[in-house]
């Protein structure tokens, strides 16, 4: 059975806070769309479709440079708990995970990338999803990254492409360039000035559309807005991502001026809000995950607004994403009863950031949890 070693942080190079406008813009995230000529898509493709898919995506990434070296976990191999895991990762879709009838097809896989923030979901809705996941703000950077690697792959296979529509996909608002750009954005200036429903509503008149920490169909959790352009056709990919760039930046000056009119207004109303927000994370010996997320945002905030000195984002992207049920799993080794969870939960915040206070005093801290 294949497993990920306990040692491996695949996929969560984008946990780093060195990107652009990283208190406010947690991720980017570019995914293409591909489906192979001569083979049916999605619901209409066979397990011979599937198979042949999955063996001739696994022989293109051999011998693409991005790929190279890469490892392939075909998901019914992975230990249900594993599985969940990547989906908390966001390297899977919850769609893949899950299949049509509650477990993964037998040709479902992702291939991962050792060397970039690479990977390719294989036979999910499209015979393939090509995606690249950075930290911060970094569209550009992101869509260069996986343009190399669909130039490459594409170079070894056959992709449906039609001259006048483009590529062609499963769903038909993937249809043209296959592309879907987002970013992941934590925007509690807005929500709390109570701005945040004209700033959605803008969104979506020019093409763009917001989701919640997990995409498509989760629910908004913690302030964290996922925003991504809506449909492809009869745009160019630069079109795509330079639209997106320019909204997304208008929201990050919108959230940077709500925080600096909270701060100015009521400075002892948000002070009081992110030091109880800490103090609860610091102390609580049993927490749900979406009471840390609410609570994380809090903290994010006084971090974003230099109010909480010596944390860094890094270590509340750590814990936003090692908090997690599959992840606290995989950490104790056995299966945890009913309501451990929780305990196990609140004991990893309040060591990591424990972990954090003793950096800062000089004495060594471990920055933030279980790999």
């Amino acid at each position: 059975m294949q497993q990920l070693p306990r040692h491996v942080e695949a996929g969560l190079s984008w946990l780093r806070d060195d990107g652009p406008h990283a208190d406010i813009v947690l991720s980017t995230r570019i995914r293409l769309a591909r489906n192979l000529h001569g083979f049916r898509f999605g619901a209409r493709a066979d397990a011979s479709d599937r198979q042949a898919v999955l063996r001739l995506a696994g022989e293109a990434a051999a011998q693409t440079k991005p790929l190279q070296g890469s490892t392939t976990l075909v998901l019914p191999s992975l230990a249900a708990g594993t599985r969940q895991l990547l989906v908390e990762r966001h390297l899977v879709s919850r769609e893949l995970v899950a299949g049509a009838a509650g477990e993964p097809a037998s040709d479902a896989a992702i291939i991962l990338s050792e060397a970039e923030p690479l990977s390719v979901m294989v036979n999910e809705e499209d015979h393939l999803r090509l995606q690249s996941f950075l930290g911060g703000f970094r569209l550009r950077d992101a869509w260069r990254s996986i343009d190399r690697l669909d130039d490459e792959l594409g170079a070894h296979l056959p992709y449906a492409f039609h001259p006048e529509f483009g590529y062609l996909t499963s769903c038909p608002t993937n249809v043209g360039t296959g592309l879907r750009a987002s970013v992941l954005m934590h925007l509690p200036g807005l929500v709390l000035t109570q701005e945040i429903g004209k700033v959605l509503q803008g969104i979506s008149q020019v093409g763009l559309t917001f989701r919640g920490l997990y995409g498509e169909g989760s629910e908004v959790v913690g302030n964290f807005f996922q925003i991504s352009n809506q449909t492809t056709l009869g745009k160019s990919e630069e079109d795509l991502i330079d639209h997106l760039q320019r909204i997304v930046q208008k929201v990050v000056q919108y959230e940077s001026d709500a925080r600096a009119v909270l701060l100015r207004d009521a400075p002892t109303v948000i002070e009081d809000k992110v030091w109880r927000a800490y103090g609860l994370l610091r102390h609580a010996r049993s927490a749900s995950f979406e009471e840390v997320m609410n609570l994380l945002s809090g903290v994010r905030l006084g971090v974003g607004l230099k109010l909480i000195p010596n944390l860094s984002v890094y270590v509340l992207n750590r814990i936003m994403i090692f908090s997690q049920a599959a992840h606290l799993q995989h950490a104790a080794d056995d299966p945890l009863p009913d309501g451990e969870a929780d305990v196990r939960r609140a004991s990893f915040v309040r060591e990591a950031l424990a972990g954090e206070e003793r950096g800062a005093t000089g004495h060594p801290g471990h920055g933030g949890g279980p790999a």
